[in-house]
């Protein structure tokens, strides 16, 4: 069984966090999102094809060419031409079978394992709001239509985007014409497959959908499960509290429901809530609701529902705006 991750796009709904890296190279609980499923297709799949773009280097040098028992393939989608130009490109590594992914998304060994019970299944998921997502309709747990983001109620099973798939789906891209986007949709080929073969539905135990930098936080929850997770070589001088803390940390101050990226400097005195702080920054002041990108040096500051961008020196300020 081999596996297809896309991992290309830039994603701007994640700035500033992906300013300064791709959005699969994210850490919750201190592992990156690629990692988490790296983790979980190890002894499902031998051999996974990653379709790299933007920062293209950075994920190559992070994961190398072998990944646990997982030997590992790079294809580069030069142009973001949508999800099936970017599958379409991994063509000649596929031998038969495989399964696809996101790579900004993070997916169960459990979930992966119901997939490939099937040829061609689709990992499904009910959603409180459908009209965010590209959802199914189905007949008998096989699929039968797709709707992108409907205005007007059709279904509350949203797509994970999570594929079991062979070869013939290849044949199908071919045939799909761009979409409004100005993009090759994945969806678009799946319902040509689905005219001629049978499409599974299965239903998902456990997705964490990446949209925004806030979901970093609700992902981390739910894999942490409510407990801190500490990385190597940093120190606690202070209080933590249901928190990522990454590697080569200080935290002096009050860190709750947050994640802190690795090399980075809570000082004394200092308080952070429901915040995610990138890697190598210096913060001392109150920071709650913030996205703080990496190489950040804030000094008595108090930073509201807002974001930083990377690289910003700022002190004895209250921020309740974005700086970009």
């Amino acid at each position: 069984m081999q596996a297809v991750i896309l991992a290309a796009g830039k994603s701007t709904r994640t700035y500033p966090l992906t300013l300064t890296k791709p959005k699969p190279l994210l850490k919750v609980a201190n592992k990156t999102m690629l990692e988490h499923n790296l983790d979980n297709l190890n002894g499902i799949a031998d051999e996974v094809i990653i379709v790299v773009g933007y920062k293209k280097n950075l994920i190559k040098k992070y994961i190398g060419n072998k990944y646990k028992n997982l030997k590992i393939k790079f294809v580069e989608q030069k142009q973001q031409l949508g999800t099936a130009h970017a599958v379409s490109l991994g063509e000649g590594h596929i031998k038969d079978r495989f399964v696809l992914l996101m790579g900004d998304d993070i997916y169960s060994r459990e979930d992966m394992k119901k997939c490939i019970r099937y040829r061609y299944s689709i990992l499904t998921k009910k959603v409180e709001n459908p009209q965010n997502f590209g959802v199914v309709i189905e007949k008998n747990g096989i699929l039968t239509g797709f709707v992108e983001k409907p205005k007007k109620f059709v279904s509350d099973t949203a797509s994970t985007a999570f594929y079991s798939l062979d070869k013939k789906i290849f044949n199908y891209i071919r045939q799909i014409k761009k979409s409004k986007r100005n993009e090759l949709e994945m969806p678009d080929a799946i319902k040509l497959l689905a005219k001629e073969e049978k499409i599974h539905i299965v239903k998902s135990k456990k997705w964490l959908p990446i949209v925004y930098a806030s979901d970093l936080l609700k992902a981390d929850k739910e894999l942490r499960k409510n407990k801190n997770i500490i990385g190597k070589n940093t120190k606690i001088l202070g209080n933590v509290k249901n928190t990522s803390i990454g590697k080569n940390c200080i935290i002096k101050g009050i860190v709750k429901n947050s994640i802190i990226m690795d090399k980075t400097i809570i000082d004394e005195n200092s308080i952070v809530e429901n915040s995610v702080i990138g890697e190598n920054v210096s913060f001392k002041g109150n920071a709650l609701n913030a996205i703080i990108s990496d190489n950040v040096k804030l000094k008595n500051v108090l930073i509201k529902h807002c974001k930083i961008w990377p690289n910003k020196k700022i002190k004895n300020k209250n921020i309740e705006h974005d700086v970009q």
